[in-house]
């Protein structure tokens, strides 16, 4: 059928069966969602009325739509964003390694955060990219659970905040929203994300990184003190 459809160029093809399986109607919508040509499949059956010759009665199974189209190109974009992110955290891992330690034994994923231990269970260093937009965070988070215990922590050092921003160079965003369970501290960067041009990317990663170590070295000394 795929081949048939690019020897002559069509935007559209029919696919005619008996008896439409899961597996005809999977593969359809497959290719209604990764490919610009429509794809249907229909499903035939003899019919008679009466004393008249046998007729067909084509019934549509799964068609092409708008919506259908947009699913697909969702899921490309997705799967687009994906791959950036893994190159971009791949060369800051690699471009931070020659700087600190914090996140040696960490791999590139595909999220938009990485995280590692401060050897306080539930705290956790991040880097954060955003399409356009980056961030490095200290993420307080020991689960439902203990929501009073993340928000204990936040408190205590929010107490010294001063000292921490002082250490740091720079204001930070202290972030305790009502609701949630998590709480976190972060500095955000507008230099660029991992939607921007490639060439932009050592740039931002080395003012992530610059920044991670000053955040790290601000709160250890707190983290250290923290009695939970």
């Amino acid at each position: 059928l795929i081949t048939y459809l690019t020897a002559i160029g069509a935007k559209a093809a029919i696919w005619i069966v008996a008896d439409p399986r899961p597996e005809h109607i999977g593969a359809i919508s497959w290719l209604n969602e990764s490919s610009s040509a429509a794809f249907y499949l229909i499903k035939v059956e003899a019919v008679r009325i009466g004393d008249s010759p046998p007729a067909p009665l084509l019934t549509l199974i799964v068609g092409s739509s708008e919506e259908i189209r947009e699913v697909g190109e969702n899921k490309k974009e997705l799967t687009g964003l994906h791959g950036l992110r893994r190159r971009f955290w791949t060369q800051l891992l690699e471009r931070s390694k020659e700087k600190t330690r914090l996140h040696a034994n960490i791999s590139p994923n595909q999220y938009r955060q990485i995280r590692a231990t401060t050897g306080k269970r539930g705290l956790v260093f991040g880097y954060v990219i955003q399409q356009h937009t980056s961030e490095i965070e200290l993420y307080i988070d020991r689960g439902w659970f203990e929501h009073s215990t993340n928000e204990e922590i936040f408190d205590t050092l929010e107490k010294s905040k001063e000292d921490i921003e002082k250490a740091f160079g720079e204001r930070l965003e202290w972030q305790r929203p009502k609701g949630q369970r998590s709480c976190r501290i972060s500095k955000r960067f507008s230099l660029g994300g991992c939607r921007d041009d490639e060439e932009k990317w050592p740039k931002i990663q080395d003012v992530m990184i610059d920044g991670m170590i000053r955040l790290e070295k601000a709160f250890r000394p707190h983290i250290k003190q923290l009695p939970m």
